[in-house]
């Protein structure tokens, strides 16, 4: 099955949606971070910590961050888990660049450690991982239900999967001043430092596009996912999903 987000492209080509992806992550890969913060004022670090809180009571030792970008989960992960070991992926080489020199400062390298992947396409053998999370990735999968079946089938029996990502407010006002923020305030705020206009348009189209809700969470118990269960945080603006093999 198609899903309407993986028909949303960052650029007007016939690349596949992966190819797209990456050239753009890698384009904005520098400002990433600076930029992200100032979107989200700031928010976004709540938002992290307390996804990566529930998945305390569960203690999972080997853990695997898809769509790791530049490792900040993997890092928050780190601190507020000990696992034993996480190893983040991803198809942009130049997020995980910056994500790298993150975890060397932090002295981390034989715990985190980042590796190319698709997400659809794992090369992790069956049943490696005691839980396997993802942040603001999802939406931009080229085919979902491929990349969830190999979520399932690299995590240990009774293993998790929490993933974040940004939603669509239903409840007024919410749901228009989020309206308002992404269709004026958030181009004026990606101008300033100057990047790449395209990557900030397609974030809200994706995020529109994207199953919310009770249908991703249908579509959780469709790819062999049970105990599936979400919470949304600051009125609905991001939404936690977590599920159990």
């Amino acid at each position: 099955m198609t899903y309407n987000v993986e028909k949303v492209r960052p650029y007007e080509t016939d690349a596949p949606k992966k190819e797209q992806v990456e050239a753009m992550f890698n384009e904005i890969a520098p400002n990433y971070d600076r930029l992200n913060g100032l979107l989200s004022l700031g928010i976004d670090d709540y938002w992290r910590k307390e996804s990566i809180k529930a998945l305390k009571p569960y203690r999972p030792e080997y853990i695997l961050d898809i769509a790791t970008g530049t490792g900040d989960f993997a890092i928050l992960a780190q601190k507020i888990l000990q696992p034993k070991r996480i190893i983040g992926i991803d198809i942009s080489e130049g997020m995980m660049a910056v994500g790298r020199k993150k975890v060397k400062r932090k002295g981390l390298e034989r715990i985190i450690t980042f590796e190319r992947q698709d997400s659809s396409a794992l090369s992790f053998p069956d049943k490696t991982f005691d839980a396997v999370t993802a942040a603001f990735g999802i939406r931009n999968f080229e085919n979902i239900d491929k990349s969830f079946g190999e979520v399932l089938r690299v995590l240990k029996p009774g293993g998790m999967f929490l993933f974040i990502e940004l939603t669509t407010p239903e409840a007024t006002p919410m749901k228009e001043l989020y309206s308002f923020y992404t269709k004026y305030v958030m181009p004026v705020l990606s101008n300033t430092m100057a990047t790449e206009q395209r990557a900030y348009e397609y974030l809200p189209e994706s995020i529109a596009a994207f199953p919310q809700g009770r249908e991703m969470m249908l579509i959780m118990k469709k790819n062999g996912f049970r105990n599936i269960r979400l919470r949304r945080f600051t009125l609905g603006i991001t939404t936690l999903y977590m599920a159990e093999k």
